[in-house]
């Protein structure tokens, strides 16, 4: 087992964190005034199966209490720090990462600090190992191109040959659902399609990072190992025992050019039965799962609206303390699959979306986050997201988006397909010239 060395010290003045990640392989935890940019890699683990969540939260264990740590700042954040990503599905060809960067550089509103993370033996560098510090410099501004766009080919030669792609599957997906959940298979089942594009070689992956953190200031930015996004959805946050998560199920595009467009789509939300039933689901599938980890558990008393730039969300927050003391990612594995990105029954639905999706979808709808030392750390769902490939022959990145939306007993095909668009926005927008 690798024995790790971490050292944090507190720096003097306030990072620019979305100028700071390498500019083709960024690595970045941000919103608002909080958040952390990893540099380098020190160490990578890797995780398969049905076990990954377990598996990742006991390798972890171990490496943290073997680790050595001098951290005088003692913040959320600060000391050893990995950053990850897991896969959606037990059978995903996609690998789950836990990544320990060389240098963690962070904000926690007024406060900043450095934390260089290297094997025990080795020497350190000067930027964290000094009593003040300083902040590395800035990569000088790439270019951005852009990315278009299009619906992504589906796998089999049969489909390609007669022109079909992921939106005639994703329609033809939706009304079998409907049929499955009118029979009584299951009572809702969450389907995604995908878009697919070209980032050119070279490109300053920065720029969409910045565009979606100072768009999107209610969501997470990220980007772990090729994943970028905005997610609005805070699958876990667990600090010194408290237990925060944010449930969104039920959605309703923006109308920004007529306000009173928009106020009715916001109140079509609050009195539809459909986004309400929806969102109960998804709400107790949480707190099913959550249970038996925490006491005092506490949800808001009504749903109520959140607004982003893209979409109205139905939204519930859950406040809890913790019963024992799980990890981060013990909690993680505990959650997943919620109903908003499965359905209900959860496993039945998980079926269904294999059956019915003719993709694997990687980490979309998986979790992304960070954990620290003493198992404490934040994860959302991998949402508004997009995951780039390893580069090509040219230099090029393919990149591949993905959202879904929860179907049940009524749902209409064409209006299923128009909030994945609102959906896709974020990323859409991101990637543009």
């Amino acid at each position: 087992m690798p024995r790790l060395r971490a050292v944090t010290r507190s720096l003097q003045r306030l990072p620019d964190l979305l100028s700071l990640p390498d500019p083709q392989r960024p690595m970045l935890w941000h919103r608002d005034d909080r958040g952390s940019v990893g540099l380098g890699e020190t160490l990578r683990l890797g995780f398969r199966g049905p076990g990954r969540f377990r598996d990742a939260a006991e390798q972890w264990r171990r490496i943290a209490a073997a680790a050595e740590i001098d951290d005088p700042v003692r913040l959320p954040g600060t000391g050893l720090v990995a950053l990850g990503t897991f896969a959606f599905d037990d059978r995903s060809a996609a690998e789950s990462v836990l990544i320990v960067p060389r240098f963690v550089i962070a904000r926690h509103r007024d406060a900043a600090w450095i934390t260089e993370i290297s094997l025990a033996g080795e020497a350190s560098a000067p930027a964290a190992s000094t009593v003040a510090p300083e902040v590395p410099a800035a990569a000088a501004p790439g270019p951005w191109p852009g990315t278009a766009f299009e619906p992504r080919a589906l796998p089999s030669r049969a489909d390609r040959d007669a022109g079909r792609d992921s939106v005639d599957a994703y329609i033809a997906g939706v009304r079998e659902a409907v049929d499955r959940i009118t029979s009584g298979e299951v009572e809702k089942i969450v389907l995604a399609r995908q878009i697919e594009g070209r980032v050119e070689p070279g490109s300053d992956l920065r720029v969409p990072l910045r565009r979606l953190a100072e768009h999107y200031l209610d969501c997470w930015t990220f980007a772990v190992d090729g994943l970028v996004g905005a997610s609005p959805e805070t699958l876990i946050r667990s600090t010194g025992g408290a237990v925060s998560a944010r449930v969104l199920a039920g959605t309703r595009a923006r109308h920004h050019d007529d306000p009173q467009r928009d106020a009715r789509a916001r109140a079509q939300l609050l009195t539809s039965a459909k986004e309400q039933h929806e969102h109960a689901f998804a709400v107790q599938s949480v707190v099913t799962a959550l249970s038996p980890h925490v006491r005092e558990l506490r949800t808001s008393e009504e749903a109520f609206p959140l607004r982003l730039p893209n979409v109205w969300h139905l939204a519930t927050d859950l406040g809890a303390t913790l019963d024992e003391r799980s990890s981060a990612i013990e909690l993680v594995g505990a959650l997943h699959p919620t109903a908003a990105v499965a359905g209900t029954p959860t496993a039945e639905a998980v079926e269904a979306i294999a059956e019915l999706e003719p993709f694997d979808r990687g980490r979309y709808s998986g979790a992304v986050g960070w954990i620290d030392a003493a198992g404490d750390g934040e994860w959302v769902i991998a949402l508004r997201c997009a995951q780039l490939s390893e580069p090509a022959e040219d230099g090029s990145l393919a990149v591949v988006a993905s959202a879904g939306g929860g179907i049940l007993a009524g749902s209409d095909p064409q209006h299923e397909l128009t909030e994945t668009v609102a959906k896709l926005s974020p990323i859409t927008e991101a990637f543009a010239a």
